[in-house]
């Protein structure tokens, strides 16, 4: 059997990690003791690994800083046209491994920290992870900037530094408990505070119209303070800059307005203003209509493109004095790019910015509004769209409302010229919906108001088109394209999975960590013995490598030959936790009914979060705990099946899970998920995928060939047929005997003996009010992880037949050879 590799093989391991030369070794360790003695003010008697890391990443970013400076440098000497991606999150994790890869460091650093007496992988998980983000939104975000930086494209992410990011979750007793997320505390060695570049944030207030153009008067101010950090392209020089806003209220209070008691009271509201930036909502596909929200939103949006309209004015580096004044230019220098309704905001705020402050026509405002911005819809679920009620836009936005009945005056105009007499088609495409509390529908502000409108995988762009947004298509249909999510091989091969990186390289050179077409290159060694072996060696190294993680985290004794079979993704409905969970106990079920049969071992994990006020999400998380506890605990399964919920799944955690996993779990119902990335990455990393035809899964198989996924379930086109002929549980309940079975033991009580009735709101739920028509999928899925596990089965019989062979080639001593294979328990077959 494999065995993790040792340190010292970890630092010779792989030439993509750059090269560790004997002076960068002694500049490294040079550079660490001055930033030990000088930043943080420690020498080793006191020094903690905490004290440690921080000077190893202060080391490090001494390496981007000159060539930050020098891009931004050449950014404003070329004045190319910028890319400006607004996020309300970026998932960024952790940042200085990524950043030694991306600058080839990361062997120098490795050898510097062995030579120091100081253990590399110890002093990397001293870094929290910053958690800016719930989901794919926020990581697509973080991958985006990697790939723009590694491209060399002028390109700036622009979001919110929040104070809290995505809570940590425990899991106490079986359920979700949240913990909030202080990732600042230590302090964050990666970003600069840029105070020169502090801007005004407006709120309420109300609007005076006079023959010059309108006023927005009497408004609260927030301040927007930038934090930058700096996002190293893979190995080209390149340092492009992620800004941060956090807020801050004004100084200037009247002191002379308040007695003792109001100054101090006045002193603590300034907490109100800063509360801003306080905290990452925890929602993820869902909307929750709050006034901190729009409020997020907006101030996000307002102190961006004061920057960018500050960038695009000055046009040499380091000027202040205003060089360009001609706006008719701004969308041949900037595009802004709104990852989600999340900033639309933008929109009519760039309306007010060109209208009222630069004192341009309507007209001409909206051509280079349009003309600058572009959308990308992440969801086609009705609870996730953005719809804002007008009365709160009055309260905290007036102006921006009169903008925005503007804008949806003048769009209505058009649409009954191009459809005259067409009153519904009026009504379904307004950006104010009527009835009860009128509500602005944020997606068709973004879509009115962009060029460019794109889904994130082709059967989520064709599903946009020929339903959610089929009045704006046929409107408009040269706006709509796609573009399909994608993941960076920087951070998802190259630094989780360096051992798989290596092997890569060995075949076909460096270049794929660019430009991962040049994969097919391997097309050529798919039967080639020695590449299967390596392959082969690296995953098993990965999985004793997660076990003992494993082992030491939940407790549970793992069996590292066991199918690994991972399913990892926020807790919601549509992903479909609960049909993985009918699989866990259909399984289960089979083993203790024939314990003497040859089954094949999984361990199959389960990871993600609820949000705080999703009942149901929280409800599924308990079951499978409570799967967990009876499965592991049942001596007649053994390790032949073991359940672990992975806690507080983040992406360091990911990186740590996915190169180790055999099976990939995407079972979302077809046509719910959008994309999905985590498909992507486990298949870069060498898992099998189990999984419907949605989101990116299509595309996979595609490119891979159908044979090579284990494809299941409905597609879209037999959803909408059962929709239309109606979806009754009952029918499959009573159908089909194991998943009757599984429903029962969950409704009796099986897995909660203590409170049988426990689970009741699922079954409940399953039966009689599922949207995503799990048991519709469930003879399909049960089918086809049965061809998973026969083939799992002759993969093992193959993988140990290569190692016996390396062990032969090794031990040519037949006698010796004897021995080393019964030291490895491999037993013919």
């Amino acid at each position: 059997m494999s065995k993790p590799l040792s340190d010292h093989d970890r630092r010779k391991q792989i030439s993509v990690r750059g090269l560790a030369g004997i002076e960068n070794v002694a500049e490294l360790k040079q550079n660490f003791n001055r930033h030990l003695h000088f930043t943080l003010v420690k020498d080793r008697n006191v020094a903690t690994r905490r004290d440690y890391y921080f000077a190893l990443a202060h080391t490090v970013r001494d390496h981007l800083i000159g060539r930050w400076i020098r891009t931004q440098q050449h950014y404003y000497e070329k004045d190319p046209k910028r890319v400006y991606y607004i996020s309300l999150e970026f998932y960024m994790g952790r940042t200085l491994q990524n950043t030694m890869v991306n600058l080839a460091l990361e062997n120098a650093c490795d050898e510097a920290m062995y030579q120091l007496g100081l253990d590399m992988e110890e002093l990397e998980d001293m870094e929290e992870d910053a958690g800016l983000g719930n989901g794919g939104l926020g990581r697509l975000a973080a991958c985006f900037l990697d790939s723009m930086a590694s491209l060399g494209l002028a390109a700036y992410g622009y979001g919110i530094r929040y104070e809290f990011g995505i809570f940590n979750q425990k899991i106490v007793n079986g359920w979700q408990v949240e913990e909030a997320d202080d990732w600042l505390r230590y302090g964050n060695p990666w970003e600069k505070a840029r105070p020169e570049y502090m801007r005004p944030v407006h709120f309420y207030g109300r609007t005076e119209h006079h023959p010059d153009g309108v006023k927005w008067v009497d408004t609260q101010v927030v301040l927007a303070l930038p934090y930058d950090t700096p996002v190293p392209g893979y190995r080209n020089n390149v340092v492009n800059t992620m800004r941060l806003w956090s807020a801050k209220a004004p100084c200037e209070f009247n002191l002379k307005d308040f007695n003792v008691g109001g100054y101090i009271q006045a002193v603590l509201d300034r907490n109100l203003a800063e509360n801003i930036s306080r905290v990452l909502y925890p929602n993820d596909n869902f909307f929750e209509g709050k006034e901190l929200r729009l409020k997020q939103e907006y101030f996000v949006v307002s102190a961006t493109l004061q920057d960018i309209i500050r960038r695009f004015k000055v046009s040499k580096f380091g000027s202040r004095e205003i060089a360009r004044t001609d706006f008719s230019k701004l969308p041949d220098k900037v595009a802004i790019q709104l990852n989600d309704t999340h900033p639309a905001m933008a929109i009519p705020e760039l309306m007010r910015v060109l209208v009222d402050e630069e004192k341009l026509s309507w007209e001409k405002a909206w051509d280079i509004c349009v003309r600058t911005c572009a959308y990308t819809n992440h969801t086609v679920l009705p609870e996730a769209l953005e719809r804002w009620p007008v009365d709160l836009f009055a309260h905290l936005l007036p102006r921006h409302l009169e903008i925005v009945f503007e804008i949806n005056r003048r769009h209505l105009e058009n649409v009954a010229a191009k459809f005259p007499g067409d009153n519904d088609r009026l009504r379904r495409m307004s950006l104010i919906e009527e009835g009860g509390q009128k509500r602005i529908n944020m997606a068709h502000l973004c879509i009115v108001g962009s060029h460019a409108v794109n889904g994130v995988a082709q059967i989520h762009s064709d599903i946009l088109k020929a339903t959610v947004f089929k009045d704006f298509y046929e409107m408009e249909p040269h706006k709509f394209q796609n573009k399909t999510n994608g993941i960076t091989p920087r951070r998802w091969l190259v630094m989780c999975n360096p051992g798989l990186a290596e092997v890569i390289a060995e075949r076909i050179g460096e270049d794929f960590i660019r430009d991962l077409d040049q994969l097919k290159g391997l097309r050529k060694y798919v039967n080639d013995e020695a590449f299967i072996r390596d392959v082969a060696k690296v995953k098993q190294e990965n999985k004793l490598k997660f076990a003992m993680h494993l082992e030491q985290h939940y407790k549970v004794k793992i069996n590292p030959n066991s199918m690994f079979d991972i399913q990892v993704k926020r807790i919601h409905e549509y992903k479909r936790q609960l049909l993985n969970c009918l699989h866990i106990i259909t399984y289960y079920n089979r083993i203790k009914k024939e314990p003497n049969k040859q089954w094949t071992p999984r361990t199959i994990m389960i990871g993600g979060k609820a949000a705080p006020g999703y009942h149901t999400a929280k409800m599924i998380i308990r079951l499978i705990t409570a799967i967990g506890e009876v499965v592991n605990n049942d001596p007649v399964v053994g390790d032949r099946l073991k359940v672990i919920f992975l806690e507080n799944y983040r992406v360091t955690l990911a990186e740590k899970g996915i190169p180790a996993a055999d099976l990939s779990e995407q079972i979302s119902t077809a046509g719910t998920e959008a994309s999905g990335t985590g498909n992507m990455k486990f298949m870069l990393n060498g898992a099998l995928t189990i999984g419907t035809m949605d989101g990116a899964n299509v595309e996979m198989a595609e490119e891979a060939g159908e044979d090579n996924l284990f494809i299941f379930g409905m597609r879209v086109d037999d959803v909408d047929e059962l929709d239309k002929r109606g979806y009754h549980a009952e029918e499959y309940y009573n159908r089909l005997p194991e998943l009757k079975q599984a429903i029962d033991q969950i409704a009796g009580g099986f897995f909660s003996p203590k409170q049988p009735d426990l689970f009741k709101e699922i079954v409940n739920m399953l039966m009689h009010h599922d949207r995503f028509k799990v048991f519709a999928d469930y003879e399909d899925y049960i089918k086809c992880q049965e061809k998973v596990n026969a083939l799992y089965k002759v993969w093992s019989l193959i993988k140990n037949s290569l190692e016996r062979c390396l062990i032969y080639l090794q031990y040519s001593n037949i006698t010796t050879y004897r021995r080393k294979l019964r030291a490895n328990n491999l037993v013919s077959y």
